[in-house]
């Protein structure tokens, strides 16, 4: 009976740290990504979208971390390109000619941003990797690209008319492209910190 018990709070004590570990690196991952994220204008949104991401074995890098909101970006822009899709079919052209407008301008501007965060994904996985002489130029060229999307997804939802458009579809979209809104503004942040502190690192080695 002695033996049991003695073996009972051993296998309670190994869970207790064990648990305590997987909080402590929790807690650890957070800690890193709320820096990371300080930066950026949406900072809980940043935390939520990188937490996934970050482990207690390997913290992601500020490259790693920009290209991680800049997939998540990607994401909700084509989930957002075939809501507006899927409405704009729905709604009568010839009834809405001022909705059905509207519909297709955020069409155009979301099927941009789609593409262009798509190129931004690809230039960023080349910094650094085919020299110093080409990583202001794709840094300029993702700057280029996420600010592109950023007027975009802002020109569409300043764009709708009044009343008349479907409340509920209305706010779904203006939702959606929110959100697409913020993503892109935080990646465009975490860039920015990508790139200076690869500048501060190089100054350091090549001074």
């Amino acid at each position: 009976m002695t033996q049991m018990t003695f073996s009972m709070l051993v296998l309670s004590l190994t869970i207790l740290s064990l648990n305590l570990g997987t909080i402590e690196s929790a807690s650890r991952a957070r800690t890193y990504l709320e820096a990371q994220c300080r930066s950026t204008l949406y900072s809980d949104l940043c935390v939520r979208t990188l937490l996934p991401y970050a482990n207690k074995n390997e913290l992601p890098s500020p490259q790693k971390i920009a290209q991680i909101t800049l997939t998540t970006c990607l994401a909700k822009a084509r989930f957002t390109k075939a809501y507006v899709d899927m409405v704009a079919k729905q709604l009568n052209k010839t009834k809405n000619p001022r909705e059905y407008q509207a519909l297709e301008d955020c069409l155009r501007q979301i099927n941009n941003g789609v593409n262009q965060i798509a190129q931004s994904i690809k230039e960023l996985q080349q910094m650094g990797k085919d020299g110093e002489e080409k990583f202001v130029w794709h840094e300029s060229n993702v700057q280029s690209w996420v600010g592109a999307t950023l007027t975009d997804v802002t020109s569409c939802m300043d764009g709708f008319p009044g009343d008349k458009f479907g409340s509920k579809e209305k706010g779904m979209i203006k939702t959606r492209f929110l959100n697409v809104k913020q993503l892109a503004s935080n990646s465009l942040a975490l860039l920015n910190r990508f790139t200076a502190r690869h500048r501060a690192s190089r100054a350091i080695k090549n001074p």
